[in-house]
């Protein structure tokens, strides 16, 4: 595992855990490294928010639902096209690591040694290695995954929010009362 499969990149993410074909909707989990807090504050919150933002408006993604949770995100999402040669999913992770690491350097939430690694290609690593990518197949599936995504800030140990909808960073009151916060949301109901 953790090993490039052998297939054509122009449709697949290399990871065998999260491939993701370009078209299809899956439900998405990428985790900090060593499950830190660093999208505890605003900040690196927005830095998400923005990725999303510009990936939608380039028309590489489609976001149904999301979800920033301290020490992780989920994302219900499509990727519809390749951003240059690279999948979007890695061009997100990319991007918001590099802007992590802007963030760190000048203010920082979490020590940026916390997230120092011995590799040759890279001095730190923000995103755990192997997110999770789950298809999509059936509305079934994909509803629960939307109740799980929305009842996150709820849930257990996190209690970040008595409601669903009071949760900020979170499409749950996009879905239930049409708040529109994020303009790169798009309804999974029309999907299925």
């Amino acid at each position: 595992m953790g090993k490039p499969i052998t297939m054509s990149h122009t449709n697949l993410c290399y990871n065998s855990k999260s491939n993701m074909e370009l078209g299809e909707i899956y439900f998405f989990t990428a985790s900090i490294n060593h499950w830190l807090h660093l999208l505890a504050p605003d900040r690196p919150k927005q830095i998400i928010v923005s990725a999303l933002d510009y990936l939608s408006k380039q028309n590489k993604i489609d976001v149904f639902a999301f979800v920033i949770m301290p020490s992780h995100i989920h994302f219900i999402w499509r990727a519809r096209s390749l951003n240059g040669k690279e999948h979007p999913k890695g061009s997100f992770l990319k991007y918001t690591a590099h802007e992590f690491k802007k963030l760190l350097s000048f203010d920082p939430l979490i020590p940026l040694p916390c997230f120092r690694v011995n590799v040759y290609n890279k001095a730190y690593e923000f995103w755990q290695k192997n997110p999770l990518a789950i298809i999509l197949y059936t509305r079934k599936v994909a509803f629960q995954k939307l109740d799980y995504i929305h009842f996150n800030p709820c849930a257990g140990k996190w209690k970040l929010a008595k409601d669903p909808n009071d949760y900020y960073f979170s499409s749950a009151a996009f879905y239930e009362k049409g708040v529109t916060n994020f303009s790169f949301l798009r309804d999974i109901r029309n999907e299925f």
